[in-house]
């Protein structure tokens, strides 16, 4: 998955979203730091535990997400350190007592082989004993094939209005959800504008995390139904994983 056109939508999907910043605030306090942050994005969750006070590495592929999140960044008298590169393949020198994946990062691995290849090599730059903490949302979908507009609407300083419709897909063998956006904009004199993305995720079950977890040397994972810490339900939205690393 390419963010580098997506990243303007990103950010005005997910800006508002703080479901889960308190929760890795948390984690990240315990340990200290420095914390590697996978799939940094624009840097919504780096910028907050920055703020805490905690030193925070974020692993993005997109450069262009990185350049708005150093933008962002700047206007809130941060500086934050971005490394531009995949979870497979980045190599770094340093060895972390935190590894975080917030807000869905592992879906972009979309077989055995690349997630394999990264949990090894993020076990790789843990310290021994280090801790992985991440989540992954509860695979239940809206209606598929057809065209839905869910409530995002954002208004501009300009006067402009976009309105965000999508449309899902279900590849069930492969276990892969592919959303096409459609965002149109709306000028102040009528003139309509489309943008169309394309975002494919590959969802996991519970146990198949578990397993692959365990076959790249972890920890059997604490399992949460919520950033709260309650138990993974059958209502359950999201699910929280916490390890480390054995040996």
């Amino acid at each position: 998955m390419n963010y580098d056109d997506f990243a303007e939508l990103y950010d005005h999907q997910y800006d508002v979203y703080r479901d889960d910043l308190h929760f890795y605030a948390g984690v990240a306090e315990r340990v200290g730091g420095p914390v590697l942050e996978v799939g940094a994005g624009t840097g919504r969750v780096t910028a907050f535990l920055a703020r805490r006070g905690v030193r925070v590495v974020g692993l993005e592929p997109s450069a262009r997400m990185i350049e708005r999140g150093r933008a962002r960044a700047a206007e809130g008298g941060l500086t934050l350190e971005f490394v531009q590169g995949d979870a497979e393949s980045f190599a770094l020198e340093e060895r972390f007592p935190l590894v975080i994946a917030p807000f869905n990062s592992l879906m972009h691995l979309y077989t055995p082989n690349e997630q394999l290849a990264a949990l090894e090599n993020l076990r790789a730059h843990l310290r021994p004993g280090g801790a992985f903490v991440f989540d992954l949302y509860v695979p239940r979908f809206g209606e598929m094939n057809t065209l839905r507009h869910e409530g995002e609407t954002f208004h501009a300083p300009d006067g402009s209005r976009t309105d965000v419709f999508l449309v899902q897909r279900h590849d069930r063998p492969r276990q892969h959800v592919t959303t096409e956006y459609f965002a149109d904009t709306t000028a102040p004199d009528g003139t309509l504008r489309r943008r169309h993305y394309t975002l494919t995720q590959r969802y996991y079950t519970r146990y198949e995390v578990e397993w692959l977890l365990r076959c790249v040397g972890f920890e059997p994972p604490r399992v949460s139904g919520s950033f709260q810490g309650g138990p993974l339900e059958e209502g359950s939205d999201v699910m929280v994983f916490q390890t480390r690393r054995e040996g």
